[in-house]
């Protein structure tokens, strides 16, 4: 009976946590002051890129090695061109619906293991990245080290993207990778309830 019901109270404690007003670190939390501590944090600080970088490790995990590590590179790449245009004014419609999306979605693609050929998900994973990166952007402050600020959230993306990665294909060998594919239905969960609280 306890076994059944620890899937209900994952998916119960991840609800209640995003539902807390600062799940979201986008307009309206500028900092004082660009460094690369802040833009370290920035991406660690909000549910939604959390989730959503684990989840690139994650499903990287999933495919084949030649691609395994083409996601974690097109990513950051991706949302540092983000973070330009965000920074240089470029208007983004609908950013923090694609960014909960971008959690939903890749928590379904864990959950039912699905591979694609590399442009296809390479291009899934672009489109993910460059909102991020967006988000990171308009969020950058007006003063300080920028070039320093853009380094932090691309170390601290790489370093959630590796440990997704390397947890990843921990889970793939735990029976038959249910243990990473019940990882992404709860990823799913997590992403539809972020969309609710837009």
């Amino acid at each position: 009976m306890q076994a059944a019901s620890a899937p209900r109270h994952s998916v119960a404690a991840i609800t209640i946590a995003l539902s807390a007003a600062p799940a979201f670190a986008h307009p309206g939390e500028h900092h004082a002051a660009a460094s690369f501590a802040l833009g370290f944090l920035h991406p660690v600080v909000g549910w939604d890129h959390l989730l959503a970088m684990l989840a690139v490790g994650l499903w990287a995990a999933q495919q084949p090695r030649r691609i395994a590590w083409l996601m974690p590179l097109a990513f950051p790449a991706m949302m540092a061109l983000g973070a330009a245009a965000g920074v240089h004014g470029a208007v983004l419609p609908w950013m923090e619906i694609g960014i909960a999306a971008s959690v939903a979605v890749l928590g379904l693609l864990i959950a039912f293991a699905v591979r694609m050929p590399m442009a296809a998900g390479a291009a899934i994973i672009g489109l993910f990245g460059l909102m991020h990166g967006y988000a990171h952007g308009i969020e950058a402050p007006a003063g300080g080290a920028m070039l320093g600020y853009g380094a932090g959230f691309i170390a601290a993306t790489a370093i959630l993207h590796l440990i997704g990665l390397l947890a990843g294909s921990w889970a793939t060998r735990q029976a038959e990778g249910r243990m990473l594919r019940g990882s992404g239905a709860l990823l799913a969960s997590a992403g539809v309830s972020l969309l609710a609280f837009i």
